[in-house]
């Protein structure tokens, strides 16, 4: 089970400080969505460079130009990249390809898919490394949470890794764990506390202590 922290409100080196902070505890940096629109993919490179032993996402969210957005990520370092399951299957199939030509991997974001568990089964098939279940920070505001979506896709998915995202945090871990995702991904769970280092060490520990269970 891996930890991803992911970096959404923050500038390059604010995000670099949050790392620095965290990063014996993660194994995986994602520059969200808005770090992206703000800074670019300047952002994903940076990452790279300063922290050689983590992974990086580029949450780029792609729902069209699969090929060429998987493209520019992979040559501005990205090691993972994401796809909205909502898209259709060719630009699902032309992102995967691209990605195998630069050892990249896709994870596919199923936030507001409403057939969940049918589209999780056709995504399983396109050859993705990773399927997430995401409650958005909308929904997270009117009290939704990713658990049950999680057990709906651990059900189907065969190939596929499993991943997790959406308002996770120290006290709701426990119940993440139970279900044994493949991935945890944890944004203002983390970047959102005064301790960053010791919440970070906190959260992998039950992660670490739910794998040997």
């Amino acid at each position: 089970m891996e930890l991803q922290l992911a970096l959404d409100l923050v500038n390059i080196p604010e995000g670099k400080a949050v790392v620095n902070e965290v990063q014996e505890h993660i194994d995986i940096v994602e520059i969200g969505t808005p770090v992206v629109i703000n800074e670019g993919l300047k952002a994903v490179k940076e990452m790279n460079e300063a922290f050689p032993s983590l992974r990086v996402l580029a949450d780029l969210k792609i729902m069209d130009a699969g090929a060429y957005e998987v493209m520019k990520a992979s040559e501005a370092g990205a090691d993972i990249v994401t796809v909205l399951g909502a898209t259709d299957n060719s630009t699902i199939k032309g992102a995967v390809e691209e990605a195998k030509k630069h050892g990249t991997k896709i994870l596919v974001d199923m936030i507001n898919v409403k057939d969940l568990e049918q589209r999780a089964k056709d995504v399983d098939q396109l050859g993705v490394d990773y399927i997430c279940v995401h409650t958005g920070y909308d929904l997270q505001a009117e009290g939704e949470k990713p658990f049950e979506q999680l057990q709906t896709i651990k059900a189907v998915v065969k190939n596929a890794k499993t991943a997790v995202a959406g308002g996770i945090k120290l006290t709701t871990i426990p119940e993440v764990v139970q279900s044994q995702p493949d991935l945890v991904i944890i944004g203002g769970g983390i970047t959102g506390q005064e301790d960053k280092k010791a919440v970070s060490a906190e959260i992998r520990k039950i992660m670490d202590k739910g794998i040997l269970v």
